[in-house]
């Protein structure tokens, strides 16, 4: 019972530094924020509780192994003993370090990709997408277009999912292009999903997708509930027409070959910020050698964030003497991004974290919040619609902090959640 008013005084904490950001204090509609609140509690419950859900996500997480072993074979066919699990032509001394991210993760994206392409082209998505976000319209107050689009992220990535709703989006509010960019970074896609299960599998268990599934999915109202804080509106655009589920794949072959592509695209992309962020990161901490030591250590990026985020942490529901790790994933996720984050957490000895706070950092990590993703969202929406560019910029601050207490607010719905 004690933990309770921990979470209380948390999860208020947590709306409190949303409501600094806002536009319009008194604009704010309670009756709004407290039906997200609502429906993530209600959603996180029955995606976990429900046995019926749950059997889904356990046949999901046979179907995750299947897809990495059809990949791991896919792989080691074009790129021979590199693949993850392929025979070596020499003696592995050290298995850990034979293990190559690109190949042995990577993969699975553009696998992930295509199939997902080939599945909206045969409407079977769509039908998913637009049941859910049907439960989003109404007590959220939201138009058809982003309802769709901010669904499409629990599927599609945070550029492709605005592309569905491209012929409304020159039209929409600030307050509308805030909400589709704080969604779609508080929230992951499925091939990243999908990597992040196999890379965590022997922490957590294979049914882990689970997990990642129901974060994306309940982060979904909470992100719409920053985006009203900071930002209130009443004025929404509405789709008059349904939009063609298939007229982003003029054939099953377009999808297959556009969705190959835009995972290869995106594998690249992964890689590439990868390679420069702990780059850049590892010469800040090395210029930061030359400090005075600090509690006989040297000053770091990662301590450094963990004192500014170890207050977000305790609101979580982490406890105060696991808070400074708790705020350093935190700060790793802002600054680098989710995957370097969740390496580290992989890492973590189970005597620093408990079994608890491994699981909230789970949640709270699962979104694009990062620095490199507003550059990311800014180009992508910007080329699709090229005169809502400043508005864009002017909304992208607000985006990032909207989106990083969005997947905090839904750490702490999750453990709120496991103490019922």
């Amino acid at each position: 019972m004690t933990y309770y008013p921990q979470i209380i005084i948390g999860g208020v904490a947590l709306i409190f530094l949303g409501v600094i950001f806002s536009d319009n204090i008194k604009k704010i509609n309670l009756k709004y924020l407290l039906n997200a609140i609502v429906l993530q509690f209600l959603l996180a419950i029955l995606l976990i509780k429900v046995p019926l859900i749950t059997s889904f996500f356990e046949s999901l997480s046979q179907g995750v192994l299947a897809l990495k072993a059809a990949t791991d074979q896919g792989t080691g066919f074009v790129f021979g003993y590199l693949a993850d699990g392929a025979p070596k032509p020499f003696e592995v001394v050290n298995p850990a370090s034979a293990n190559i991210f690109i190949f042995s993760g990577l993969m699975l994206i553009i696998v992930v990709s295509a199939l997902a392409a080939i599945l909206w082209h045969w409407r079977v998505l769509p039908i998913v997408i637009k049941a859910i976000s049907t439960l989003f319209k109404k007590p959220l107050n939201i138009g058809g277009p982003v309802g769709l689009s901010a669904t499409a992220n629990i599927i599609f990535g945070q550029v492709e999912a605005p592309l569905l709703i491209k012929p409304y989006l020159k039209k929409m509010t600030r307050h509308e292009l805030l909400t589709l960019m704080i969604v779609g970074m508080s929230t992951i896609s499925g091939g990243v999903m999908v990597v992040y299960t196999t890379m965590l599998a022997d922490l957590y268990g294979i049914s882990l997708i689970g997990h990642f599934l129901t974060a994306s999915i309940i982060s979904v109202p909470a992100a719409i509930m920053y985006a009203n804080i900071m930002m209130p509106s009443d004025q929404k655009t509405e789709d008059q027409n349904q939009i063609k589920e298939s007229s982003l794949y003029k054939s099953t072959l377009d999808a297959l070959t556009r969705g190959t592509q835009d995972g290869l695209n995106i594998t690249l992309s992964i890689a590439a910020l990868l390679l420069v962020l702990i780059s850049l990161v590892t010469l800040v901490n090395f210029a930061l050698t030359g400090l005075p030591l600090i509690g006989g250590e040297f000053i770091s990026l990662e301590r450094v964030a963990g004192w500014i985020f170890s207050p977000i942490a305790w609101c979580m529901g982490i406890p105060w003497s696991e808070a400074q790790l708790g705020g350093s994933l935190l700060g790793v996720k802002t600054i680098l991004n989710e995957f370097v984050a969740y390496v580290n957490l992989a890492g973590i000895d189970a005597s620093d974290l408990s079994e608890k706070s491994r699981l909230i950092m789970l949640y709270a990590l699962c979104g694009f919040a990062n620095l490199s993703s507003v550059g990311i969202l800014l180009s992508g929406i910007s080329a699709m619609v090229p005169e809502r560019k400043d508005d864009l910029i002017s909304v992208s601050g607000k985006a990032l902090v909207g989106a990083t207490l969005a997947s905090c607010f839904t750490g702490t719905i999750e453990i709120g959640r496991a103490h019922v």
